[in-house]
């Protein structure tokens, strides 16, 4: 399993649009097979999640969030926003 976990990492450094890496709870899976179905899960340069889970891919890092600008931290116009 941990070397599931580390080809996953190796993997997941060679896609470019999606930063998450994938693996296969209790099976054995070659990287050719991973491959095979991140391409065939992938249209337009984007992944698709559900189609990688049909195939018995489990995400083993959440997708990397967008940041969003900061609210006022006045106050002026609507409650403060602080992120720790």
């Amino acid at each position: 399993m941990l070397l599931g976990l580390g080809l996953a990492v190796v993997l997941e450094g060679c896609s470019s649009g999606d930063d998450r890496e994938w693996m296969k709870i209790n099976e054995k899976y070659t990287t050719e097979e991973f491959r095979r179905d991140y391409a065939e899960c992938s249209k337009g340069g984007k992944l698709d999640e559900e189609c990688m889970k049909r195939r018995g891919w489990v995400a083993v890092t959440a997708p990397k969030q967008e940041d969003k600008p900061f609210g006022d931290p006045y106050g002026r116009g609507g409650s403060p926003r602080i992120r720790y």
